[in-house]
């Protein structure tokens, strides 16, 4: 007689059930998980943390499943951002953490470039894009810091295991749509509720063909769906990349294990990608997404490109292509934070190769070309190296002047490749991705 088996599971099930130390959880229960990886930054960590953990006489359970991130207050623009990076970098020193990565970069990509994030683990962040996580077959979701100090010193926080949405989508994206455009679709459909604080699952032939850094765009605005986790059923593409960052292949090994089973109970909504068309999210909010045509003919004053969504090497890649082809982008004003050190050192290469280009494309009758190139290094070579890597003028508006009327004030109609855009200091603010500047006619 054979033994009755097990019901199926959701990705999401699976990753609460191994943390919770069980076989089988069921959504609607609360269970406690032990933490695998506890993320913060400047903003969120040290400066709430330490007070608090001196108060209590307590210290941090396990200095190596922590991880700081110096990012939001980088570069110094003021008293106040120099005291929150001090007390971060004091603290880091005091407690002699092994994972500081100061200046590197945007946690939310400095994170999984260094291969803390790997399938199966359960995380916790201190931030609310936490949920990029995901991507790599994690549990990984943000907390504020009452949370994270109940983590910091036991290593544990309670869950209510959720219930799976499954957003499954067929077909195959058209050039020059990407994942940007697919989470915007979501989010414009369902609304920044949509994702009812449960898991939400990308599934689908074209969220497999996507590459890790359009994966992590999906998860990562799983935020604005309305999400606590936005998860992606790890693959050989997930393999490779956590490989390339120095994940050792012991620690790779069963990701089959990890992924949604056939009859598992979830809501599934489809999308064809094959018929979505470019879209762009109009002021206020992630949630004004229409297609990009609705929008052709918009002036735009500034473009944008950072966040932890939007200045990855495929975004700045992109970025890249738009300039080369179209001359109208010399007379627009670039404000560029990439979101990584690595991404720096890779967008330096893709300068120094269409360095090499100009002189072989001088012949070439279409001379826009040659004058599209030319804008996109000096575009590279000039704003990158003012502006350094981090998340600061995406989350506090601190630019330095150099296109802002007033000192951290964006003003007039702005291209903006971040992923959340609420009404705030910020006007007129349109959230797309760069190579669609063509399609609006600028």
């Amino acid at each position: 007689m054979s033994l009755p088996s097990s019901p199926p599971s959701t990705l999401a099930q699976k990753l609460v059930a191994r943390a919770s130390g069980r076989d089988r959880v069921t959504p609607g229960e609360i269970v406690n998980c032990r933490v695998d990886l506890a993320m913060f930054h400047d903003s969120s960590g040290p400066r709430r943390l330490k007070p608090m953990l001196e108060e209590l006489g307590a210290q941090i359970w396990d200095k190596s499943r922590v991880v700081l991130v110096m990012d939001h207050y980088l570069p110094e623009r003021d008293d106040e951002s120099r005291r929150i990076v001090r007390i971060a970098r004091d603290w880091a020193r005091e407690q002699a953490l092994p994972h500081v990565y100061d200046g590197q970069g945007i946690c939310h990509v400095v994170v999984p470039q260094h291969g803390h994030i790997r399938p199966g683990m359960f995380c916790v962040g201190g931030d609310s894009h936490s949920p990029t996580g995901g991507a790599f077959g994690a549990y990984m979701f943000g907390i504020g810091s009452t949370e994270m100090l109940g983590v910091v010193v036991t290593g544990e926080i309670w869950l209510r295991v959720p219930h799976t949405l499954q957003m499954h989508w067929s077909g195959q994206l058209a050039a020059g749509v990407t994942a940007k455009d697919m989470m915007l679709h979501m989010i414009g459909r369902f609304g920044m509720n949509g994702g009812q604080y449960q898991a939400v699952e990308f599934a689908g032939s074209a969220v497999q063909a996507l590459g890790m850094q359009e994966r992590m765009t999906l998860s990562n605005m799983s935020a604005e769906l309305g999400a606590q986790a936005g998860l992606i059923a790890p693959d050989a593409t997930t393999r490779d990349w956590l490989r390339a960052a120095g994940v050792p292949d012991a620690d790779l090994q069963g990701l089959d294990a990890w992924r949604t089973d056939d009859g598992a109970a979830l809501t599934r909504h489809t999308f064809d990608a094959t018929t979505l068309t470019p879209q762009v999210a109009a002021p206020h909010s992630p949630a004004n997404a229409t297609p990009v045509a609705q929008h052709a003919g918009q002036g735009i004053d500034v473009a944008y490109i950072g966040a932890c969504t939007g200045a990855k090497l495929d975004d700045l890649r992109a970025a890249a292509t738009v300039m080369a082809h179209d001359d109208d982008v010399a007379v627009l004003r670039q404000l560029v934070h990439p979101a990584g050190k690595p991404v720096h050192r890779d967008v330096q290469a893709v300068v120094d190769g269409a360095q090499r280009k100009l002189p072989r494309l001088a012949h070439v009758e279409d001379d826009r070309i040659v004058t599209g190139l030319a804008a996109a290094v000096q575009f590279f070579d000039l704003d990158l190296k003012r502006r350094g890597h981090g998340c600061s003028l995406s989350c506090k508006g601190d630019g330095d002047g150099s296109a802002e009327p007033r000192r951290g004030k964006l003003h007039g109609s702005v291209q903006d490749l971040t992923n959340r855009r609420i009404r705030s200091e910020h006007e007129g603010l349109l959230l797309f991705e760069p190579q669609h500047r063509m399609r609006l006619g600028f």
